[in-house]
């Protein structure tokens, strides 16, 4: 004889099920930084977000499927607890090890705090003395993370006797909030250099200008330098200021630095 299903008292009820869901988005979403700004990361509108917390609604598969890339889950959240669903983490940063750690911080660094768009940056050159490096970089969000992307120039490159393609110079990074600032961790493709970014605004010219300083993973070098100063500088999406600081990217002289670029460098103090 065959099993009615309909009258298995095991089987969760729907109200059961939306419950199940509901309390899983509760958890997934405690370390974000408010429900408004998770709804507006998620893209879901804050009511009817509100209806699956409370268990009174599941989401459209197109939903349900922007949530769990969201979470680095699937659809097992709609039925078993968070807790106990066995899954492979989407990224090292979200390893259980160190999620709550590093992981809870890459994510919810608004908008306000450092805007998307183009910024163009100064350094002093790793391995050019009395030179220095300017260039533009594109701040993009995607699924609540902040990322970085830009292009080493070609002669830093073709004097190591590497190739100047566009793929080979292209450099890639995440973007996440620290207590008074934010850091970067950037690589070029393959990873094999890191570097550490570290940049706080500058307090009369908070929607412009950031200044902090950058650190590359190499050995000692007495000829050479492992961190240096660092200035970014907003420049949104105005394309003639986009154009202008492409057109000056590469190495530069210190006459040659834009003259805020170049006090906030304060080229004649070593960086301690």
């Amino acid at each position: 004889m065959s099993r009615d299903l309909s009258r298995d008292d095991t089987q969760p009820s729907p109200a059961e099920l939306r419950g199940v869901f509901g309390a899983n988005l509760r958890k997934l979403g405690r370390d974000a930084q408010s429900i408004s700004a998770l709804c507006r990361d998620l893209g879901i509108n804050r009511t009817q977000f509100n209806r699956y917390l409370a268990g009174e609604s599941f989401p459209r598969p197109d939903v349900l499927h922007r949530i769990c890339r969201f979470f680095g889950v699937d659809a097992r959240i709609l039925l078993e607890p968070v807790e106990e669903i066995s899954q492979t983490p989407r990224s090292l940063l979200g390893h259980s090890f160190i999620s709550d750690f590093i992981g809870a911080g890459v994510t919810h660094l608004s908008e306000e705090e450092f805007p998307s768009g183009f910024f163009r940056f100064s350094r002093a050159a790793f391995t050019e003395e009395n030179r220095f490096v300017v260039g533009l970089v594109h701040i993009s969000r995607s699924e609540g993370f902040t990322f970085l992307r830009g292009f080493e120039p070609k002669e830093a490159l073709s004097m190591h006797d590497m190739p100047t393609d566009p793929r080979t110079r292209e450099f890639r990074g995440m973007v996440m909030p620290q207590a008074e600032g934010l850091a970067m961790l950037v690589s070029r493709r393959g990873a094999v250099t890191t570097s550490f970014n570290y940049l706080a605004r500058v307090p009369a010219l908070a929607k412009t200008y950031w200044v902090g300083y950058t650190v590359r993973t190499t050995q000692e070098n007495p000829t050479g330098r492992r961190a240096a100063r660092l200035v970014y500088e907003y420049l949104g999406r105005d394309t003639k200021l986009i154009l202008d600081a492409a057109r000056t990217a590469g190495y530069a002289s210190a006459e040659e630095l834009v003259p805020f670029h170049r006090k906030q460098l304060r080229i004649d103090e070593p960086f301690v």
